[in-house]
């Protein structure tokens, strides 16, 4: 069988056979996948680097298994890319959606890949200048601002999320995927479970685009 090169587990080698079977009837502009390699590190959901015969893409999949309701979603990271193609935030371009979990053992999408520098420590000691560092937060922020600042409507998202009680549905989402993965009592996840219900801040009503892991 012809699969995957795979800097982890063995779960998440890709039979390549398989994906170019699907690929070549479902989205041939790609070409026909050579390789996949893991990227190491850091992903909730498994990403690869395919390299084709016409070029070098992204493969994100779920992770497989069983999986928390709602968690994974990469379908729904699939629309927001399109939905914000052309926009002030960069995103890459989206290829394909592949919902069918036959294909690869999960749901998967393709898009573009984008040449860069990965920094695993947010002080950033490699780079020496002070005003480099500066100046790569400020974009960082810029592009947050220019994502909360997203017309949802014109972007075709308006029914993406349900608008109101974020916070009470914020944890209570949380609230049920640490039950459902509790795997023993902890009195301190309790109390602050406790006290985030008595202490919500009230909702003002906006409705705008956040990212996952600056919320």
């Amino acid at each position: 069988v012809n699969v995957s090169k795979d800097n982890a587990k063995a779960p998440h080698v890709i039979d390549l056979a398989v994906l170019n079977s699907y690929i070549s009837s479902a989205c041939p502009s790609i070409g026909h996948v050579e390789s996949a390699e893991k990227f190491a590190g850091g992903q909730s959901n498994p990403t690869f680097k395919l390299t084709t015969d016409n070029g070098v893409y992204v493969l994100r999949r779920q992770p497989p298994g069983k999986l928390l309701k709602s968690a994974h979603a990469v379908d729904r990271e699939f629309r927001v890319i399109n939905a914000l193609q052309g926009s002030e935030v960069p995103v890459p371009k989206a290829y394909h959606l592949c919902e069918d979990t036959s294909i690869i053992g999960s749901m998967f999408y393709i898009m573009a890949y984008v040449e860069g520098d990965i920094f695993w420590n947010s002080a950033l000691p490699e780079i020496a200048s002070s005003a480099t560092r500066g100046a790569m937060y400020d974009e960082m922020n810029r592009v947050l601002a220019a994502l909360h600042s997203v017309d949802i409507e014109s972007a075709g998202l308006r029914d993406y999320g349900k608008p109101g009680s974020y916070f009470e549905r914020q944890l209570s989402r949380w609230t049920k995927q640490y039950r459902a993965s509790e795997l023993e009592h902890v009195e301190e996840i309790e109390s602050l479970i406790q006290y985030l219900e008595a202490n919500l801040p009230k909702d003002d009503g906006q409705v705008s685009l956040v990212h996952g892991d600056f919320r």
